[in-house]
């Protein structure tokens, strides 16, 4: 394996253990019926919207770029 793999393959794996969406509860205990949980961030709204105006761009972009070859 080539030197560039290995630097990538380690700073892959090294970013995986940086990682976390949420930190563990400390003593391991559970949450203490403190409710339902955290309220929806304002962004969930929008998240199927925002997918679809993603692919709406990437394929845009790719027919701009691709017809620009030749």
């Amino acid at each position: 394996m080539k030197t560039i793999n290995k630097l990538v393959s380690a700073l892959f794996l090294f970013a995986i253990f940086l990682v976390n969406a949420q930190p563990p509860n400390p003593g391991g205990g559970g949450t203490g019926g403190s409710g339902t949980g955290a309220p929806a961030s304002p962004i969930d709204m929008y998240v199927y919207a925002l997918g679809i105006i993603a692919v709406m761009f990437i394929a845009f972009f790719t027919k701009k770029y691709s017809n620009r070859k030749v």
